[in-house]
């Protein structure tokens, strides 16, 4: 985390960073540089030969597709371009008509406009624009409608059992090791994630190209997996991300979870440099709302920040869910952590200092919420081995941050004291979750409303309460 920021850090002024950045540029060309002027032409006199470097080819585009046929009069077809329209039109890419046998009865009964086949960054889909249908692998997709394209999916025209083409995926993937039931009910495209214990895909499900996110979980790289599934299993709320389908082989797991398409609120905020106070507050309620329910649950995350916060869509106002419970825990009565977790530059103060002795509770995740909302108003995060002389374990045992002026002078006081209420070094004095939501800050009524009606867009207002699965 600490790296993806360097490009933020430096701009905060002198006094913040012990390194400092410079420049070096020379106006001299280099050794291999020349200078001419002129018209541009010479003469028949001035002519020298001269061996000119040979320019290399341009290499060929490559295709990415390719259908080959399955029944007489149609031709096998390399797909370079993005898209290829298929049927009867002249105007289509790929003119349905027999070469041999031009006009011929045979061909009629498939529309002008058949079906398109085109590539959506590394998906393949094939979108059905006849009367009388287009099937892949025995399945109608319906006018107007699609279906994903896989390796050796076979496209069948106007009736089920006429079979033309067998798609051949040339950037194929290969799935088979892919648990059955799995293979069967979606289909597993991109990597759109990566962690310590494994990876996440983009996945669609097969019968109607809905988008999901599958997290693959190495069993060798992840004691833990028990207790984040059964947490996976067990939440249910607006702002935590859903778990839709389990699998598992002899080496791995396959969480398949909801899709958020506006990725993490770490790009957003790096990329915006710090978020709006009006849409920080509103995202913030949320998170305070997800851990709430967690801590009702029994349950403590421990791993809060930016990365693990996931956005609904690219618009600012949109809804948020927590993600990633890797680290957390299932707290039994009584019993407190003891180990050492998480994100350091997230981690509270007695994580380090009590996590071998009398350990730690629910707080840390107060704590960590705290500089999450820091990240969020600042643009930057409180603790940072450029910060001082300290190391970031030595800041956060302090409690030591500085606040920017030029980058809060906008930020109001109310946000500032929320701020600093869950930034305190004791967590027996730290603000506790349910007092940041009785925060005056919190209590803004049209961020609220706003709020509930991203989390129940059904208007269940009584779905609002906290509620607690024993």
């Amino acid at each position: 985390m600490d790296r993806r920021w360097a490009g933020l850090i430096n701009q905060y002024g002198p006094g913040l960073s012990q390194s400092q950045t410079g420049s070096s540029s020379s106006s001299a060309p280099t050794s291999g540089s020349q200078s001419s002027s002129g018209s541009g032409t010479l003469s028949s006199v001035d002519t020298i030969p001269v061996t000119l470097p040979s320019v290399p080819e341009e290499p060929e585009p490559q295709p990415w597709g390719r259908l080959l046929p399955m029944a007489r009069g149609f031709r096998s077809h390399d797909c370079i371009e993005d898209q290829y329209l298929f049927g009867r039109g002249s105007k289509c890419n790929y003119v349905l008509d027999d070469p041999d046998d031009r006009g011929s009865n045979k061909f009629r009964i498939y529309s002008k406009k058949h079906f398109r086949i085109y590539r959506d960054g590394s998906e393949v889909f094939v979108e059905d624009y006849s009367n009388n249908g287009t099937f892949v692998d025995g399945i109608l997709i319906g006018k107007g409608k699609k279906l994903p394209l896989v390796n050796n999916a076979v496209l069948a025209l106007a009736e089920q059992r006429n079979k033309v083409f067998v798609f051949i995926d040339l950037m194929f993937d290969d799935q088979s090791t892919l648990p059955k039931e799995l293979q069967e009910k979606y289909l597993l495209t991109r990597r759109i994630g990566t962690g310590v214990c494994g990876e996440v895909r983009l996945a669609f499900e097969r019968s109607n190209c809905k988008k999901f996110a599958v997290k693959i979980i190495n069993k060798k790289n992840f004691q833990s997996e028990g207790t984040e599934i059964e947490i996976l299993q067990r939440v249910d709320h607006p702002c935590l991300i859903k778990t839709e389908d389990f699998y598992q082989t002899d080496d791995s797991y396959y969480i398949v979870l909801e899709l958020m398409e506006g990725g993490e609120l770490f790009h957003k905020v790096k990329s915006q440099q710090q978020l709006n106070e009006s849409i920080a507050k509103l995202y913030f309620y949320q998170m305070l709302r997800a851990v709430q329910y967690l801590h009702s649950n029994g349950i403590i995350h421990r791993d809060l920040k930016p990365e693990n916060v996931l956005l609904s869509s690219q618009d600012d106002v949109c809804l948020i869910k927590v993600t990633d419970f890797n680290q957390s825990r299932i707290l039994e009565e009584a019993v407190l952590m003891r180990t050492l977790c998480g994100t350091p530059s997230y981690l509270a103060p007695e994580v380090f200092t009590h996590a071998s002795t009398t350990g730690y509770g629910l707080a840390v995740d107060a704590w960590s919420l705290g500089v999450l909302l820091f990240v969020c108003l600042g643009g930057y995060p409180p603790f940072h081995e450029s910060f001082g002389r300290q190391s970031i374990t030595d800041q956060i045992i302090r409690g030591e941050f500085t606040m920017v002026q030029s980058k809060w002078k906008h930020v109001s006081d109310q946000a500032k004291d929320v701020v600093r209420k869950l930034l305190v070094v004791d967590p027996s004095k730290r603000m506790t979750i349910d007092e940041a939501l009785l925060h005056p800050w919190l209590q803004d009524h049209v961020m609220m409303e706003t709020a509930h009606r991203l989390m129940y867009p059904s208007g269940d207002v009584s779905a609002a309460v906290v509620t607690t699965h024993k």
